[in-house]
């Protein structure tokens, strides 16, 4: 008896599944955080800050 014949037979393709579940779940989440409507300004302020002389930010 081979491993294969072995890993074939404990019928784990149910983990597949839910791990890819899962995964698109994460990914959902993290797309709607990214594109809220109400992060715009944080996005905004965060990519003037290279370009800000008036008000230089310090690093954390």
């Amino acid at each position: 008896m081979r491993l294969s014949d072995i890993m074939s037979a404990a019928n784990l393709s149910a983990y597949a599944e839910v791990a890819m579940v899962l995964f698109l779940a994460a990914f959902v989440v993290i797309l709607l955080a990214i594109f809220a409507p109400g992060r715009k300004r944080t996005y905004d302020a965060a990519s003037r800050m290279p370009l800000d002389d008036e008000h230089p930010q310090t690093p954390r």
